[in-house]
Formats: C-alpha cells, structure tokens, sequence
C-alpha cells in the first residue's frame, strides 16, 4: 500500500543509502538521487534463484524503471538500505520483488566490487533453489521465466542491450567460476 512510503506530510520517504569507501567501508549517508547525481559508492545485492534442473530465474524490469527499463536483470537484486547488511537485504528483497521467503540467508558466491557496471555499487551475490510460487513485484518487474545457462549466455554474447549490465557482470564472474 501506498501507505508505508509516504512521509509525515504524504511526501514519499526518500530512499537513504550508505555511502561507502573503496573498500566498502561506510562513510556516510545519502540519498538514492544524491548517490546517481554525484557516482557516490554504495552496495546493493543480488539472488540467483535455480529450480531442479538448473535452471536460472530472471525477472524483465519493469518499463517504470529509472536505470535499464525492459531488460532482463538476476532472479532479484535491490539496494542495501542504510543500516543494512547484505544478507539482510536480500532476504528482504527476495520477499519484496519476488515473494519468496528465505528462512535463512541463502549462500553467497561472490562479491563484485563498485564499478561502472553495478552503478558504483560493491555488490554481494547469492543462490538460492527455489520452484516458487512466485509473487513478482509488478511496480518493479513486467515478466518472470526460467532460462538455461546456455540461453543466458547466448542472451548476454547476443543482445547485450536486453540484459542489464549489472547482470550481464554477475553472468560472466559466475561463468569463471565454474
């Protein structure tokens, strides 16, 4: 409800981030458009959720979106409010986007430090397995499907500009990994 992002005066809160050094260590606070107008470093997460047969959830940003409108974009992936940690994010992005809830923080995998692809953001990513049901966020997701790693490699080498960039990062350092 509209309800839990208004203000006192029916303003919306303003999304408050933490500002981070290079090597991720807060140095203060600033809002979300403070952070994109002057590039400030900050963190935000990210979930790759896999059904049984290996398959990757991806969710399509919804047109509304600020940054990469309509491109496909990890399983979920939101910013670290201030005062948050990584792992508290996105069990809470998980329920938020896209309805699931994780009862224990899923594993991580690796974490990206803040370049022009993640927006300045030093990013954890996680995996979790999940069948759903899913629950996607309309406000922020047009579409969810199931790919294999193979059509989101061809997707990522084929039509870059359909994936977002933070994404298309995330694919490739889990690609080396293996």
């Amino acid at each position: 409800s509209s309800f839990n992002c208004r203000g006192k005066l029916g303003f919306p809160m303003e999304e408050t981030f933490d500002v981070v050094d290079r090597s991720d260590k807060v140095i203060g606070r600033a809002s979300r458009e403070q952070v994109r107008r002057d590039g400030l470093l900050h963190r935000s997460a990210h979930l790759l959720v896999f059904d049984g047969s290996g398959r990757v959830l991806l969710q399509k940003r919804s047109m509304g979106k600020d940054r990469f409108p309509g491109r496909w974009d990890s399983s979920v992936s939101g910013h670290v409010d201030s005062g948050e940690g990584y792992d508290q994010c996105i069990v809470r992005e998980a329920m938020e986007e896209i309805g699931i809830i994780l009862e224990e923080t899923p594993e991580r995998l690796f974490k990206i430090d803040a370049c022009q692809e993640t927006d300045q953001e030093f990013t954890w990513v996680y995996r979790t397995d999940s069948e759903g049901p899913f629950a996607p966020d309309e406000e922020e997701i047009s579409e969810i499907g199931w790919f294999t790693g193979d059509e989101v490699s061809h997707l990522v080498k084929t039509d870059p500009e359909s994936v977002s960039p933070s994404f298309a990062l995330v694919w490739s350092k889990l690609l080396s990994r293996r």
